[in-house]
């Protein structure tokens, strides 16, 4: 025993000097590593940016995008800013440009000016876009760019250089909208639970409930690009009339018949690739899937969302601490608690005034657009919809309570006012709602006068 305790510690020490050394060795060759990656990538941007072959320049650009892959977030950040440095426009060819336009206001001077004016990376995305692959390699890439931003905002041009490009490569024409079934493809499958946001699917038992019944819809956009990666998805219940709650459309065993539903509800839309932020899906799938409905059930009349309202939690703390607003005691249990309350019969009052402040929020809240400060606000009454129904206990989850104190909302999409709804909004900032709208958000303002004068 004694002979195998001093083996032992003779060779902890020289083991863990090993193990030490070779740390050292791996995080020498992993630098290097990191910098002819990164040396590489510029390599091949400046190889791309020279006039060849579209055979060699494919070559280039699939090299270029699996050094990027290599990068650190450190080395990610020195990219972005050599884009940004050495791939701008030249300010002296523009003056140039200009200069001959002014000279002579032809159409080939105002092509040349414009061309002149567009930064060289525009053109280098461009060219890594060549190879397969790479459109969601460069969406992967503007992901990344994002995140940056938070810290690095000068790097914004670049952003709107990424924002420009997608907003052609990723237009309505080249949209592909799929029906999402259980019979779909499993690689599929996976990424909608991966990228569900709003209802998180559990496993596939739950998955299946949402896909399988004849009761239920899903549908999703994708691009020929991208290949099995979805860019955005709608889950659809049918049902009679308009629910005021997920719980019952999540968990309930008591299917309906499709034929007999009078109302689709859209109550999970979840946008899947972060490097497409600011590229707009919703408003094309919402419009196009009420259209496929239509034509599989003529039956249904009514079609409506059952939203959250992931702003509410956020703005009501900030308006307590500011003292615009004050609640009930029983108010203010209730949303320090975050806490279902026991005790029903205290429910009808304090969801009165919790709806009563909901629709404060919704109408009066507003963005420094000037548009509503919620964002599942701004989306849908921006494609035409109104503003139909709040309700209490809609999401009485953990995340319900935490976004939104458990209230959902109805907003409705009547096909005959959705264009007037959505030029109203767009051009005058109106949102349409329906009368108890309006008269919750007045007894807010009154329930607050009163309270702030006790």
């Amino acid at each position: 025993m004694n002979l195998n305790m001093t083996f032992l510690q003779e060779l902890l020490p020289r083991t863990v000097g090993s193990l030490q050394k070779k740390a050292a060795r791996n995080q020498f060759h992993e630098t290097r590593q990191e910098i002819s990656s990164l040396e590489a990538l510029k390599t091949a941007c400046e190889s791309l940016m020279q006039d060849g072959g579209e055979a060699s320049r494919i070559a280039v650009a699939e090299a270029g995008l699996k050094h990027y892959a290599n990068l650190s977030k450190s080395e990610r950040k020195a990219f972005f800013h050599l884009l940004l440095n050495q791939y701008s426009a030249d300010s002296k060819q523009i003056h140039e440009a200009y200069a001959k336009f002014r000279e002579n206001e032809s159409n080939a001077a105002l092509q040349t000016l414009f061309e002149t004016c567009e930064p060289r990376r525009q053109n280098l995305l461009r060219r890594l876009n060549l190879c397969p692959g790479g459109t969601f390699e460069l969406v992967k890439m503007r992901a990344d760019l994002l995140e940056l931003l938070r810290e690095n905002p000068d790097l914004a041009p670049i952003d709107s250089d990424f924002s420009h490009l997608f907003a052609s490569w990723f237009n309505r024409g080249f949209l592909i909208l799929e029906s999402i079934d259980w019979n779909t493809p499993a690689a599929i499958l996976e990424k909608i639970v991966d990228y569900e946001a709003v209802h998180a699917i559990r496993d596939w038992k739950d998955l299946r409930n949402r896909l399988d019944p004849q009761d239920r819809r899903c549908y999703a956009f994708f691009h020929p690009a991208i290949g099995v990666e979805p860019l955005i998805f709608v889950e659809v219940a049918l049902c009679r009339g308009i629910p005021d709650n997920v719980q019952g459309i999540l968990q309930t065993n008591d299917k309906l018949p499709a034929h007999e539903a009078d109302t689709a509800v859209f109550y999970s839309i979840s946008n899947c690739q972060r490097g497409l932020k600011g590229i707009s899906f919703g408003n094309f799938l919402i419009k196009q899937v009420v259209q496929e409905l239509k034509r599989e059930f003529s039956n249904l009349e009514q079609f409506v969302t059952l939203s959250p309202l992931p702003g509410f939690a956020k703005w009501l703390h900030g308006a307590r601490e500011s003292e615009s607003v004050f609640l009930s005691p029983g108010a203010q249990w209730f949303v320090e608690k975050e806490q279902w309350p026991a005790d029903q019969p205290d429910q009808p009052l304090l969801a009165s005034e919790l709806k009563s402040l909901a629709a404060g929020y919704l109408l009066d809240a507003k963005h420094s657009t000037g548009t509503p400060l919620d964002p599942v606000a701004r989306f849908h009454l921006g494609n035409g919809a109104s503003l139909h129904r709040i309700n209490w206990a809609g999401d009485v989850s953990g995340k319900g309570l935490r976004q939104a104190h458990g209230l959902m909302v109805n907003y409705r999409y009547e096909l005959n006012e959705i264009e007037q709804n959505h030029e109203a909004f767009s051009k005058e900032g109106v949102v349409v709602c329906a009368p108890e709208i309006r008269r919750l958000a007045n007894r807010k303002s009154r329930s607050t006068d009163a309270a702030a004068n006790v």
